[in-house]
């Protein structure tokens, strides 16, 4: 069974913030019980197309983490896990 810790590292590794936009909107459709709240979603949309450009990476970290955090709540962690694994270099965004 994977655990948080894992999960955070592997998104850690070699300096990565996210996935690259594609990679994270696949990542949030495999989240369950997703709902409208407002005029958003919850768990929050990632932060791809217009917000990518806009979006610190500290911004696009704290997102990752709480899709994460979803996965774990709601049984699926490692799932997200083995998904995060496979994806290639270029499959990730990289920054301080």
């Amino acid at each position: 069974m994977t655990t948080l810790s894992e999960v955070i590292q592997e998104i850690k590794k070699d300096g990565r913030v996210c996935p690259e936009p594609g990679k994270w909107h696949e990542l949030w459709e495999m989240l369950p019980n997703k709902k409208r709240k407002g005029s958003g979603w919850e768990p929050p949309l990632p932060l791809i197309l217009a917000a990518w450009n806009d979006t610190p990476i500290i911004s696009k970290k704290i997102r990752m983490r709480e899709h994460i955090q979803w996965a774990e709540k709601h049984g699926i962690l490692d799932d997200v896990y083995q998904f995060l694994k496979n994806l290639k270099h270029n499959e990730w965004y990289y920054g301080a």
